[in-house]
């Protein structure tokens, strides 16, 4: 390693010297000699000479040759490396070797040239045995990436995947999990669903012919699905369709539950529409927390999938317990305490970690703006 560092301030001390050598070089050929100036008019006084007549053309040739004689001797004799300067030009090349190497002494003393490099396999596995809620969306798809790997069969796992995507902002990555999970599943509605609002996303709001075959696949498989029924109503209506498009959104509030909150959002919308004659311009993008808590559902399976081959982690029943207790469920949540109070009955710290992580507060979840049915 020192021997590179060496190799390198060598190599910035030469670099260094070529490129102020040749700004010197080019600063002293901006500064023409004014013998080299009186040589070429010179040249130029015989060719307007012979172009008047004055000179024969044997002349010519001779004066010609004479004086480009003296130009050639003239440049031979300027100085084109200026010697101006020179202390400050030997200064930065002393900086330019010099810097590499106060970089790896500073490197020595403050940082860890000890430690090898983390391959990103452990470190997937170190967010892999960390509670999910504190995992970011991207190292969640990273996990999620590992899971369905593991299980290439199922589709679960490439659904939570696209989520995890989705919040991430790879909304490629999130249609190519969401293609090979309807490709595994097909006879899911809330797998062709998703990918339908993954092609909407990608449009920025639009219903692109992708999406609207996507959503009926889903209608073909559950005719009640709130979101499918939702987003080809629009499609409608940004096709042009303004009265067929609010006759389905019509339909499908009336078929919500009379407290359902959703019903006074879609006739806002009805209203919003047929006052602009069609889709309005949208305004902010809305919350990813529904995505966010897919994600996470996604990897409490996983770890509740892992826990069900090898129980014999304690550390893990009480993460297992205490996702449980943040996403609500708590059927689950009792269901993981009950097995894990069984097989470490005789064991009292674990039994009161268990305690505790079952008593977490769930989050509160905003509802979302669509259902995903």
């Amino acid at each position: 390693m020192i021997a590179f560092w060496i190799s390198a301030a060598g190599l910035s001390a030469a670099a260094g010297a070529l490129v102020l050598r040749s700004a010197a070089r080019a600063g002293a050929t901006q500064g023409v000699s004014p013998d080299l100036d009186a040589h070429k008019r010179q040249l130029g006084e015989i060719d307007r000479l012979a172009e008047g007549g004055l000179l024969d053309e044997a002349e010519h040739r001779a004066a010609r040759a004479e004086a480009g004689r003296r130009l050639l001797a003239a440049a031979d004799t300027a100085e084109t490396w200026t010697r101006d300067g020179a202390g400050p030009r030997r200064l930065a090349v002393a900086v330019a070797a010099v810097a590499p190497l106060l970089a790896v002494a500073a490197y020595v003393f403050i940082g860890s040239p000890g430690f090898s490099d983390q391959p990103f396999a452990r470190r997937v596995a170190e967010w892999r045995a960390t509670d999910p809620a504190q995992l970011d969306p991207p190292r969640i798809a990273a996990v999620l990436e590992t899971l369905a790997a593991q299980r290439p069969n199922d589709a679960e796992p490439l659904k939570h995947l696209a989520l995890a995507r989705s919040a991430s902002g790879d909304l490629a990555g999130a249609e190519q999990a969401l293609r090979r999970a309807v490709r595994l599943a097909p006879g899911r509605a809330d797998l062709w669903t998703g990918l339908g609002e993954t092609f909407v996303a990608q449009a920025n709001g639009q219903v692109t012919g992708d999406a609207q075959v996507a959503f009926r696949e889903a209608l073909k498989i559950d005719p009640t699905s709130l979101s499918a029924r939702y987003h080809l109503g629009r499609g409608k209506i940004g096709d042009g369709d303004l009265a067929g498009g609010l006759a389905d959104w019509r339909a499908l509030t009336a078929d919500l539950p009379a407290g359902d909150p959703r019903r006074g959002a879609m006739n806002r919308e009805i209203a919003q529409v047929e006052a602009a004659g069609g889709i309005p311009a949208p305004e902010a993008a809305p919350e990813q927390s529904a995505q966010v808590q897919g994600m996470i559902a996604g990897m409490v399976d996983g770890l509740a999938a892992r826990l069900a081959s090898s129980p014999d982690d304690p550390d893990g029943w009480v993460r297992l317990v205490r996702a449980y207790a943040v996403l609500g469920e708590v059927a689950k949540r009792d269901a993981a305490m009950a097995s894990a109070t069984r097989r470490y009955a005789d064991q009292p710290k674990v039994l009161a970690a268990l305690r505790q992580a079952a008593q977490t507060p769930p989050q509160q979840q905003t509802a979302p703006g669509g259902d995903r049915q």
